[in-house]
């Protein structure tokens, strides 16, 4: 098969001179992106090796697995664990709907422990599957750049392996960084907390981003006391630059602690108040001062002298890139104050032949945008296509119990952005679901609309099936649909999406400049 490759940043096709590199392309990391770009670039007719570190679901600088972290360690266990933590507010909810119950519900952790590293051996396995199925060579070892052309792999018996490549592609992920608080050593992070041996029955969770939400939801959900302490703001030399898993947080005007960076503000109050409603206490405008252990557990000692006593404390307070063992300065790679590798539009580095996707560039941090960007790469590189990923209307959520999703921009950003003034429309209703079934958690959406062209800039949902619904409203928001459009689409009967397109009545019209207000 002809191959075109970029060429110092023109596309020719390869010429013989290219026969003395060992690959085409070799990629560190084989994580959703590594993978992706591995099999396309080869799939266009490159000759691809790949490394990753050995498999284990806790990963440290030594070990990580073929998957990467949305596979081993992050957003499919943790999707398990919520399915698993649900099932306890439905066998509650199941009783109004006629289900005889008996009073005391046992739950297994163990046995769901077991199937989720079950599944995750599996995909594991699959990824391996995949790479070989398209022809790519894949090595087990940490690999390193050792030239602009050629990267050193050390395997698991301390051998090295030198290879060289045309192009070079970083694909190293990031990791969960621990705050330099006195005690942390007693703490874990999202890593761990996945695999836990015990249950634990109390729990404090440090940060107010995804990960935050999302365990308090899962823990709580499995029956236990969580108590999650939200810091007002980290360091700055722990947030600067950071990517969208990071704990700063927002309060609004009632000091409700409100979750996520780019989440619209009216919907993050909804999330607290959904969060509180289950049981979880939340403590905004706080941080943990120093943990100590005793024979009780581990005493947690916030900035304002509260004590608290937990099994278990998670620190979600952020991710990093993977970039200190690469050896990038050594070849010249250039890294932020982060360690996420600059990359320009096309994910090429300062170094020509270098490139980088992923959350190791600290670019949009979420699993679809690694792929998005591996496949921009192949097409660019190999695929004779100049291509550049589009982060525009990037759908994405929060599976707390219920979730929160969104696509497009926030009212806030909206308003920064805007021109002319903007349309909010915005619906709460209790889901016929809950009606029988007695739970008191409302469903909120909101659709924010450009007033002079009438676009549909954002749309935010929070309630049950909130990912499911807005994966599709993001399809029409990548279309440029308008508010007129929405209207005239039918609805679906009954059920909580069709709220999208019956919205008529405009709830509030806010002018560009102005600050946000709320109507829920």
């Amino acid at each position: 098969m002809a191959r075109k490759m970029l060429n110092d940043g023109e596309l020719s096709k390869a010429d013989e001179g290219d026969a003395h590199y060992d690959f085409d392309l070799f990629v560190i990391g084989a994580g959703s992106g590594g993978v992706r770009a591995s099999r396309f670039s080869a799939n266009f007719g490159a000759k691809v090796g790949i490394c990753e570190l050995p498999f284990h679901p806790i990963s440290t600088e030594v070990v990580g697995g073929v998957g990467g972290t949305c596979v081993i360690r992050g957003c499919v266990p943790k999707k398990i664990l919520v399915y698993g933590a649900s099932f306890g507010g439905e066998i509650e909810d199941s009783r109004n709907y006629g289900w005889e119950v008996n009073e005391k519900v046992d739950f297994n952790w163990k046995k769901l422990l077991q199937k989720k590293t079950d599944e995750i051996v599996r995909l594991n396995g699959i990824y391996k599957r995949m790479l070989s199925n398209s022809g790519v060579k894949l090595y087990e070892g940490e690999g390193k750049i050792v030239g602009p052309n050629e990267v050193e792999v050390t395997q698991l018996d301390g051998t090295k392996l030198c290879y060289t490549a045309k192009h070079i592609l970083i694909a190293t992920g990031s990791r969960a960084q621990r705050p330099p608080i006195s005690g942390q050593e007693l703490a874990i992070t999202s890593d761990e907390a996945l695999s836990l041996e015990e249950l634990p029955k109390r729990a404090v969770i440090l940060g107010g981003g995804y990960i935050a939400v999302e365990f308090a939801s899962i823990w709580r959900g499995m029956g236990f006391y969580c108590g999650s302490i939200i810091q007002k703001r980290t360091p700055v030399k722990l947030i600067t630059g950071m990517s969208i898993f990071t704990d700063t947080v927002i309060y609004d005007d009632v000091n409700h602690v409100i979750i996520g960076i780019g989440f619209d503000d009216e919907m993050r109050a909804v999330v607290a108040r959904n969060l509180e409603g289950r049981g979880i206490n939340l403590h905004p405008r706080t941080t943990i001062k120093e943990l100590i252990k005793t024979e009780d557990g581990i005493k947690v000692i916030t900035d304002h002298g509260e004590e608290l006593m937990a099994d278990v404390v998670l620190f979600a307070t952020g991710r990093i890139p993977n970039s200190k063992r690469l050896n990038l300065k050594a070849v010249g790679v250039e890294v932020d104050e982060t360690g996420a590798v600059k990359v320009d539009e096309y994910s090429r580095t300062n170094v020509p032949s270098i490139w980088a996707v992923g959350d190791v560039t600290n670019r949009m941090n979420l699993t679809p945008v690694a792929l998005m960007e591996g496949t921009c790469f192949a097409k660019t590189v190999f695929g004779g296509e100049s291509c550049k990923p589009d982060y525009t209307s990037i759908p994405c959520a929060v599976f707390s119990i219920p979730p929160l999703s969104l696509v497009g921009l926030s009212e806030e950003q909206a308003i920064e952005q805007a021109k002319g003034d903007l349309l909010v429309f915005t619906s709460s209703f209790n889901p016929l679901r809950n009606t029988v079934s007695g739970r008191q958690e409302k469903t909120v959406m909101k659709l924010v609309v450009d007033g002079e062209t009438d676009k549909v800039l954002g749309a935010s949902m929070c309630g049950p099936d909130a990912a499911e619904i807005m994966q599709g409203i993001a399809v029409a928001l990548k279309c440029g649909a308008t508010k007129a459009q929405f209207d005239s689409t039918v609805g679906i009967h009954p059920s909580s999406a069709e709220e999208f397109v019956t919205m008529r009545s405009v709830t509030r019209r806010v002018s560009a400049g102005s600050k946000p207000k709320t109507n829920l």
